[in-house]
């Protein structure tokens, strides 16, 4: 049978190329990053050759790039360090009704723990109001944070115009850029904190980063022997970071090119069908490879198991709750009706997928389809 992944806003597969990277630091080159011994300084060399290269490769001179265990710690890290950091100027936060679950349960601990939050609105195709967001920063607002390009509907927000108003409001502004970064454009120069990770973009799990401009001042929540510049504990995952750094090194442009080809065959497909929604954006403000569509009439757990049965794995949303039986947020906040949220299955391609697998996919999701329609209690 064939086995077509179409779920990488998940995760992605490890490439090869990280792979070979990696091994040499899983047993020859193993020492710990803080020892002052040979074994120690060769994992330092290495740790710190990476972070330059990242660095580099993502244009972020003017930042510190923080190693952590992925995007949920970084997230955490950036929107409870801000907040402890400068609760003596003010407990508001900012963000929106869209973001990743991490951002928003961090939030309502936060709210538990004294500080005030607002979270914005945002229109049918996902984006925030610029007015809002000017309208709803006040004197004791120490952050904003709104998600780059989203997990689920693919928006991808204007990080240019939203840091300019959190400068003249002088407020820190951080974007959650773990779907968005290295496959579309991210503007350090208007970003004070931005949340990055290796397991979207082909490297391993368990290790990401959040990039800090230098002058923030921000607390770090997990405290031990003072590693990552005294911000973030804990002996460095090496290997991890060492295919991190690969991870960037291979994305390239045709990859890109290749998503956007693959996503489009799907949309267009799918669009076919009679009674399909796209959500989000229609335009080019969507991540390369996100596709998320509703199939009125038909539950979109159906549609997942009966396409997993074909050997093509999808997703209802979120990797993160789509074993909740609770109905997207980020899907509600785009206001849709309550069988456009049930249908939603979101599509995300990768670098490696083909034509002739799309071709295979949109033929079987059309009969999937209306099967499922003619046994339908949503009808």
């Amino acid at each position: 049978m064939r086995r077509i992944y179409l779920d990488y806003a998940a995760t992605t597969p490890l490439a090869k190329e990280v792979l070979e990277a990696m091994k040499p630091y899983f047993y020859k080159i193993f020492g710990n990053a803080s020892s002052l011994h040979k074994f120690g300084r060769e994992a330092k060399e290495a740790l710190e050759n990476s972070r330059e290269f990242i660095k580099k490769k993502a244009c972020a001179n003017e930042h510190e790039l923080i190693f952590t265990s992925g995007g949920t710690e970084s997230n955490n890290f950036a929107i409870k360090g801000i907040a402890f950091a400068n609760r003596k100027k003010g407990k508001h936060i900012i963000t929106t009704k869209i973001e990743h679950d991490c951002i928003l349960n961090a939030c309502k601990w936060l709210e538990e723990n004294g500080f005030k939050v607002s979270y914005l609105s945002v229109d049918k195709e996902g984006f925030v109001d610029l007015g809002e967001l000017e309208r709803t920063i006040r004197k004791d607002t120490i952050l904003v944070s709104i998600i780059h390009g989203n997990n689920e509907i693919g928006t991808i927000q204007d990080l240019k115009e939203i840091g300019k108003i959190c400068m003249k409001k002088g407020v820190y502004f951080h974007t959650d850029a773990c779907q968005s970064f290295m496959k579309e454009k991210i503007d350090f120069d208007y970003v004070d904190l931005v949340t990055v990770n290796a397991h979207k973009i082909y490297g391993p799990k368990g290790v990401g980063g959040l990039f800090i401009r230098k002058d923030v001042k921000i607390d770090p929540i997990l405290h031990g022997g003072g590693h990552e510049f005294s911000l973030r504990s804990g002996t460095e995952n090496i290997a991890g970071i060492i295919g991190f750094a690969k991870a960037v090194e291979i994305m390239k442009e045709m990859d890109i090119e290749n998503m956007k080809k693959t996503r489009d065959m799907i949309i267009k497909g799918a669009l076919e069908i009679e009674n399909t929604k796209l959500n989000g954006p229609k335009g080019e403000k969507r991540l390369c490879n996100n596709a998320n569509i509703s199939f009125i009439g038909v539950e979109g757990e159906a549609i997942v198991l009966r396409l997993d049965e074909k050997g093509i794995a999808v997703s209802t949303g979120s990797a993160c709750s789509s074993r909740s039986l609770e109905p997207s947020h980020v899907l509600l906040a785009l206001g849709l009706k309550p069988e456009e949220i049930s249908s939603a299955i979101r599509f995300s391609t990768g670098k490696e997928t083909k034509k002739e697998e799309i071709e295979y996919v949109v033929k079987t999701l059309k009969e999937v389809v209306k099967d499922l329609r003619k046994i339908s209690l949503l009808k």
